[in-house]
């Protein structure tokens, strides 16, 4: 226990203040990173659900595609298709939390006469099964870059929320009863000088 003086006892209170305060600051920190993590949430939910028929378009497409001009066929379209997006990896910070973020110099969606091969020989569901899955791996890019950013969000929310439940549930209990016992113990010492004086005073007049 720490020695019962007036000193420790202001000490211990202004430490109380602090702790209370910083308690203060953390739970607004928290409340403003679950803010951000809603806010960047609802997105990514939306983009996940919008990504699933987007594919099941796609996949359909391609079945259709495959019965009418053959897998050869379009599998000859894939080897002249394909192309390199770009992807980099940037640094970005949220509420002085860094985080890597995906961006592309060139964007996965490209007008037919883009891909490479001569458009009009094929059918219009190989086209679309190619828009489709274009946007499907464009959406799957944001995603990415949404699930980078809500795990630092997440993680720091939970480190702050685990800080303030120490000093919650710790750190303040304890300072607290401290406070009692130095303040106990100061007013009964206090109780007891009064009485000798009081007794001193009594037998000096006696």
């Amino acid at each position: 226990m720490i020695h019962p003086t007036r000193t420790n006892l202001l000490l211990l209170k202004e430490k109380s203040l602090s702790v209370q305060s910083s308690t203060g600051i953390l739970k607004a920190r928290r409340q403003a990173l679950i803010r951000e993590l809603l806010a960047t949430t609802a997105p990514f939910i939306a983009s996940r659900g919008a990504v699933q028929a987007t594919y099941a378009g796609a996949i359909r497409e391609l079945a259709i595609s495959c019965g009418i001009e053959g897998g050869d066929f379009v599998e000859s379209i894939a080897a002249v298709a394909p192309r390199d997006l770009g992807v980099e990896l940037k640094e970005e910070s949220v509420m002085g939390l860094r985080y890597r973020e995906v961006s592309l110099r060139h964007s996965p969606l490209r007008q037919p006469w883009e891909r490479g091969y001569d458009e009009r020989g094929t059918t219009p569901s190989l086209e679309a099964a190619l828009l489709h899955f274009e946007e499907v791996l464009a959406a799957m890019l944001e995603i990415a870059a949404f699930e980078s950013k809500l795990r630092r969000l997440a993680a720091e929310v939970v480190r702050v929320t685990r800080r303030i439940r120490v000093l919650e549930e710790r750190v303040m209990p304890e300072l607290t009863r401290q406070l009692r016992a130095i303040a106990q113990f100061l007013g009964e010492r206090e109780r007891e000088a009064s009485f000798r004086l009081k007794r001193f005073r009594e037998a000096k007049g006696g």
